[in-house]
């Protein structure tokens, strides 16, 4: 959220600022009358390159899924086997599985906060890399079209009880930013040859 919030900052910093600018420049220039609502956190996921980062992201971060699931089974079974042994286990087995069972707890939460936190400080860094390009394009788009203000309406603090359809340009700048930072698609895999 706090990444929202700063790219929702730096867009009215550009924005209103290049608009008083035109006006300043030359006085016989009309003044920007217009206001846009914009959802930042729409347009960089709809992009191709927030596609497909995302992708990426999600791939690069499934191993660590995985192996969070497979200890969570292995406590599971812990439990199972302390649960339905109540009555056959001996004593030392039942103090063995639950001293495992609480260790394993305790693993299971360190490396499940770990991976948030990771994921979360990649996520950042990808919405902060896209967020920059993405105000380049608010930015020039703004300008062409006579703009004075563009609200961000991602952000659960902006202030925004309507807005027409209209007047939403975020379809407009996820088009301009995939043609203004186009993804190359990504080679097939060489098939290997057969050996004779």
């Amino acid at each position: 959220m706090r990444t929202h919030l700063a790219v929702a900052a730096l867009a009215a910093s550009l924005v209103v600022p290049a608009a008083w600018a035109q006006t300043g420049a030359r006085t016989t220039d009309p003044v920007p009358s217009k206001v846009g609502v914009f959802n930042m956190q729409v347009a960089i996921t709809n992009t191709q390159e927030g596609k497909r980062d995302y992708g990426e992201l999600q791939a690069k971060f499934a191993p660590r899924q995985t192996e969070l699931q497979n200890l969570q089974k292995q406590i599971q079974d812990i439990n199972t086997r302390l649960q339905n042994g109540t009555n056959t286990l001996s004593d030392a087995e039942k103090y063995r599985l639950s001293d495992q069972y609480q260790r394993m707890t305790r693993e299971l939460q360190r490396k499940q906060q770990e991976a948030r936190d990771d994921y979360q400080d990649a996520q950042e860094d990808m919405i902060d890399s896209l967020g920059h390009k993405m105000m380049t394009v608010l930015d020039k788009y703004s300008r062409q079209n006579g703009y004075a203000v563009i609200i961000d309406t991602s952000s659960q603090q902006t202030p925004v009880i309507y807005a027409a359809n209209g007047v939403n340009i975020t379809e407009d700048i996820v088009k301009l930013y995939d043609q203004t930072y186009p993804v190359k698609a990504a080679a097939a895999p060489a098939t290997p040859r057969k050996s004779q």
